[in-house]
């Protein structure tokens, strides 16, 4: 049962809040920050119950990190902190047939990380993504022509956040235009499950939908495999089916979830980091006359300010691999901790006033794209390249356009703003 904002005790100590309770994430975002920087303030990291979920087994509980340098220390060891076993993107452990959909590389270790990564990472380095920008370039200015056609009003988010990653990363597959709100659609309620605008006021069926939803996507991407197999075109799909890298190539169940992370991830984190970045710039006008006075000047310090704030992933968990002592603290062999990005991006210690937006912010690094290590985000440098030219285009041609207050997510696991009305 929800607790309605009424019955909700106000947060003055870290025992006013449990971070697995659902309800918690429903809060407006100041107390979720102020609990965050209590848990900050202790001197060991804070332990909590699991979630309980309907499809996963009870667990034994998780310690948070919450502070930058645990988390970076963490990212940086991953034999020692494991994302394979029961999987990084829940905190409870994940029955096995999730991992048929949702099992791709950011649920798994070396030496199967490592192949995965090997094989797909060619068609993200900086000089592939150099290769779209021409496309991302085009998206951005037909988005924006868009905008101006419907005018003032009009849903930020599935208007204009949501439309450049989205077309992008099904451009890059060579998924056809007709399934891009098929693909939008599934993202969401896969990312979604359960926020009540994608089904997630019945509890009871939010595993049945997340695996049709697995599914739904995993056969449109294998049908388009098998099609390429025989008709080879430029695309990644054609690139992957037939590629042959080191005696290697990706299996048809590979495909698939490679497919679901990539249009979950570079959709929708992208598309939450677009929202945010208009909301940071209507609540700071005079940030927005700084990025006028030299908008390509200033769009890398912009668009990194942008994603640390953003933070569009809240967390990824990983699991001990054996006992091991960490900034004073003694994690034991089979514990959970789980890395709260967010709260790291706004960690008082590396961050001088860290919920300002300054766009000549030089102190880092965010950890927006998650920790250093083999799983730090593979798209990191098309998410960059998509923010900076959807900005570059807003702020040339509708400069003071404003967006709303968000309608957020009811998510623990993405920092994601659902609508959000532009004004202009």
């Amino acid at each position: 049962m929800s607790v309605t904002p009424a019955e909700r005790r106000p947060i003055v100590s870290v025992a006013d809040f449990d971070l697995s309770d659902y309800d918690f994430w429903a809060r407006p975002m100041h107390e979720r920050e102020h609990a965050f920087q209590l848990l900050r303030g202790l001197e060991h990291p804070a332990f909590y119950r699991e979630p309980e979920i309907d499809f996963a087994p009870p667990g034994p509980g998780y310690h948070a990190l919450v502070r930058h340098a645990d988390i970076l220390e963490a990212s940086r060891n991953p034999e020692v902190f494991c994302s394979g076993d029961g999987g990084a993107t829940n905190i409870p452990d994940m029955p096995p047939e999730f991992t048929e959909y949702f099992g791709s590389m950011i649920n798994m270790d070396d030496p199967r990380h490592a192949r995965l990564r090997r094989i797909v990472s060619r068609a993200f380095t900086p000089k592939m993504i150099k290769q779209f920008e021409a496309d991302v370039d085009a998206a951005a200015s037909k988005i924006v022509d868009d905008l101006l056609a419907k005018g003032p009003g009009c849903d930020f988010v599935t208007e204009v956040a949501a439309r450049l990653p989205l077309k992008i990363i099904c451009d890059m597959m060579g998924i056809p235009e007709k399934d891009y709100g098929f693909v939008f659609d599934r993202s969401n309620v896969i990312l979604g499950g359960f926020d009540p605008e994608y089904g997630g006021d019945d509890m009871t069926k939010i595993a049945e939908r997340l695996l049709a939803a697995g599914l739904e996507l995993n056969q449109l991407v294998q049908d388009l495999a098998a099609y390429r197999a025989e008709h080879p075109t430029d695309d990644l799909t054609s690139s992957l089916v037939n590629a042959n890298i080191d005696g290697e190539r990706l299996t048809a169940q590979e495909l698939g979830s490679f497919f679901i992370l990539l249009v979950v991830a570079g959709n929708e984190t992208t598309r939450n980091a677009i929202s945010y970045g208009l909301r940071l710039l209507t609540r700071n006008p005079d940030q927005r006359a700084l990025w006028l006075s030299d908008i390509d000047g200033h769009a890398p310090g912009a668009v990194e300010e942008i994603v640390r704030l953003a933070a569009p992933v809240n967390f990824m968990r990983r699991k001990l691999t054996r006992d091991h002592e960490m900034n004073g603290t003694l994690y034991r062999k089979g514990e959970k901790v789980v890395l709260y990005y967010w709260s790291a991006n706004r960690d008082e210690t590396v961050f001088t006033d860290p919920l300002r937006f300054d766009i000549l912010r030089t102190e880092g690094p965010h950890v927006g794209f998650g920790g250093p290590g083999p799983h730090f985000c593979l798209g990191a440098h098309l998410a960059r390249r998509e923010i900076t030219v959807m900005f570059r285009e807003l702020l040339r041609r509708v400069p003071q356009i404003e967006g709303g207050t968000p309608e957020r997510l009811y998510s623990s696991f993405i920092n994601g703003i659902k609508h959000m009305e532009c004004r202009f």
